[in-house]
């Protein structure tokens, strides 16, 4: 089977995941198991959603998905595949490398693959409490509530904080590149 993503594999919930935090993760666990890492399902928990392309990991996405964590119980992030990344330069890494990442990071309890066509697929069978965009993303948020009402999805949306970086810090895959290049010429 053939995929357009480098080495990506199915984007639904159920086949996403990179593997529960507990120290029985190994090199060559199957990356179509989900694991999920909240412990329970008990239905009063907060759900909230956060997702990005996570190409270049730097402390903005760090301080976005810290913030994102302390709006609910679990955090689940949907990393877009390159099909869906329109808005800006196409991602440099696979998406199952990005995911992989993205799920190692403390403040996130799950990992997964956005939709190969419609990014609201995953929001529709995760049916979180809140989603939490990026101080900087693109969404439009009154767009995002409507596509959302008319997908019957009731929850919050709300914005993360930005952060200032401090000192020499890099708070932009973009920024990050373009100082590689010009420090590499």
């Amino acid at each position: 089977m053939e995929l357009s993503d480098g080495d990506e594999t199915d984007g639904s919930i159920d086949g996403t995941s990179a593997g529960s935090r507990d120290t029985s993760r190994t090199a060559d666990r199957d990356d179509d198991q989900t694991a999920d890492r909240s412990g329970d399902d008990e239905p009063d928990r907060t759900l909230v959603v956060a997702q990005g392309t996570f190409d270049i990991l730097h402390p903005g996405h760090a301080h976005y998905l810290r913030d994102a964590a302390s709006m609910g119980d679990e955090l689940v992030v949907i990393v877009a595949r390159r099909s869906n990344v329109d808005h800006k330069a196409q991602p440099i890494c696979p998406a199952t490398q990005r995911r992989d990442i993205v799920d190692a990071l403390e403040p996130v309890d799950r990992a997964i693959l956005g939709h190969e066509s419609d990014i609201f697929v995953p929001i529709e069978e995760l049916d979180p409490d809140v989603i939490a965009l990026g101080h900087d993303q693109h969404h439009d948020e009154d767009a995002l509530a409507d596509e959302l009402a008319g997908r019957n999805i009731e929850c919050d949306v709300r914005r993360a904080s930005g952060a200032e970086p401090a000192d020499d810090e890099l708070y932009s895959s973009r920024q990050i590149v373009e100082r590689i290049i010009a420090r590499r010429r």
